[in-house]
């Protein structure tokens, strides 16, 4: 008696023969009946080890998958099976979409194998707009400085900018103040804080009159704003 003998298709991968079978016994992809699905896969992947095929890992990789998802798709809690089944049916409609789309383009490849378009140059905007906390910034800072450096005190040039104050003294606002008073024979009291630019300032001209008026070289007369500061007689010189 004759041996009988047939032709097995060619598939590229197990969702290539999942979506061929699926297409020929005309089941929903996106309600699968397993149990059906599982048989027709593992029987075809039987044919292909009896006529000598190289049978590819995934295929059988895939024949433990779907028998895995109808063995627990028999017991009586059965929400892994659904989950299972949920994401195999996710993966066929993507591989089904694209293999539709790769024909498309094939279509309408005109024989080239490649497609491409004109360079075009890209506007990019280098501005950083990510916000941070500070707990955030200091984690940054002491990865970057390394521990070698973590304990080592900063510079000093990093304190002048807070701590960094120009001293004003008080012998140079007797000299600003025998000045003004050399000038005019009378001079109005908070005429003297005009030209105060810092605290310092304020501080050394206000000793610097407190001074003169104990040494008796100046005399203030007058009421708050009215205030006036005189030179005393005989110290001219």
């Amino acid at each position: 008696m004759e041996k009988i003998s047939y032709k097995l298709d060619v598939f590229e991968g197990p969702m290539d023969l999942l979506l061929h079978l699926i297409s020929k016994h005309k089941l929903n992809i996106n309600d699968i009946p397993i149990l059906e699905l599982v048989e027709q896969y593992t029987d075809y992947v039987r044919r292909m080890q009896e006529a000598d095929m190289d049978v590819a890992s995934e295929f059988l990789e895939m024949a433990a998958r779907l028998v895995y998802i109808k063995t627990v798709s028999l017991l009586p809690v059965y929400e892994e099976a659904e989950q299972l089944k949920k994401e195999l049916t996710g993966e066929l409609i993507e591989y089904r979409d694209c293999k539709i789309m790769a024909g498309k383009l094939a279509a309408t490849a005109n024989g080239f194998d490649y497609f491409c378009r004109e360079p075009e140059e890209l506007e990019q905007d280098h501005t950083y707009t990510r916000l941070h906390e500070g707990e955030e910034l200091f984690r940054a800072y002491i990865a970057a400085v390394g521990k070698g450096r973590r304990k080592l005190p900063p510079p000093l040039d990093s304190f002048k900018a807070i701590v960094t104050k120009k001293i004003v003294s008080v012998s140079s606002k007797i000299s600003l103040i025998f000045t003004k008073l050399k000038n005019k024979a009378r001079v109005r009291y908070l005429s003297f804080y005009d030209d105060a630019q810092t605290r310092s300032d304020l501080v050394a001209t206000f000793l610097a009159i407190l001074e003169l008026v104990k040494s008796k070289k100046i005399r203030i007369d007058g009421d708050d704003n009215e205030m006036t500061v005189t030179m005393i007689k005989g110290e001219e010189n």
